[in-house]
């Protein structure tokens, strides 16, 4: 996991790489990787998002969680000025009460720094959406991009992970091993286990039944079913139909 000061650092990054590529949208404009969201609503989320967040660290304790339709991220010129005070609103929270100190998440007790960790995946996934529907461009850190494949592998593979996904379950197996290999840097290799999934950092082994190649912000796009595994920009090789029954069931 990267360190806080990083996740601080690439919260305000995504989130500035967000409100640019949300600007000048119509904020009518279907979002086409979340066709039921106009551009709007994505908005909204985002914000609505990071503020729910900094309450739930100042908390300690469970909230509802917010109907990103009844968002009001204000006219398209502010949207900028609304979606930074609730990253530097969650940032703020986390420096407050202590990024180590436990309290409650969607998966069990954990500490603080998991909701700013959440939080920068989602905005990650939600830039590129923004990009996608006005065309801006997409640009995410290989660092970044790496820890929110992690992030999501982490809660996949979290107990109680099948309760709140039970499709998790259909991704139990022999041994099959899937493997991402980025360009740079150490790669992630899945296990479907018969107890189910595993998951490790680190060198893809030769031998795996199936592996996607690409850079470590398309091997993201990928897990998060944004970029098909038919696009140029990866590689797949070894068995397409067992990386698409995983895909189908395990994107974050």
């Amino acid at each position: 996991m990267l360190d806080v000061e990083r996740l601080e650092e690439g919260l305000r990054e995504q989130t500035a790489g967000f409100a640019r590529a949300a600007a000048g949208g119509d904020p009518q404009a279907t979002v086409p990787t979340c066709p039921d969201w106009p551009l709007r609503v994505l908005v909204g989320h985002i914000g609505q998002a990071h503020r729910y967040a900094a309450q739930v660290v100042r908390k300690g304790e469970p909230a509802v969680a917010p109907d990103p339709w009844q968002a009001e991220p204000g006219t398209p010129d502010r949207w900028e000025e609304w979606l930074r005070a609730g990253a530097d609103d969650l940032i703020d929270a986390i420096e407050e009460t202590g990024a180590g100190k436990e309290m409650w998440t969607f998966l069990g007790p954990r500490p603080a720094v998991f909701w700013l960790r959440r939080m920068l995946a989602d905005t990650a996934v939600h830039h590129y959406d923004a990009a996608v529907t006005t065309g801006a461009a997409f640009v995410l850190a290989d660092d970044l991009a790496a820890d929110v494949v992690s992030e999501g592998f982490e809660m996949l593979t979290a107990p109680g992970a099948e309760q709140l996904k039970p499709e998790l379950a259909e991704l139990r197996g022999r041994g099959e091993r899937l493997g991402l290999r980025p360009v740079s840097g150490d790669g992630w290799v899945l296990t479907r286990a018969p107890e189910g999934l595993r998951w490790q950092r680190g060198p893809v082994p030769a031998d795996v039944d199936v592996v996607v190649s690409g850079t470590a912000a398309d091997l993201m796009l990928v897990c998060s079913r944004r970029l098909p595994l038919d696009d140029g920009r990866v590689e797949v090789a070894g068995d397409r139909a067992l990386m698409d029954h995983w895909l189908a069931r395990m994107a974050f």
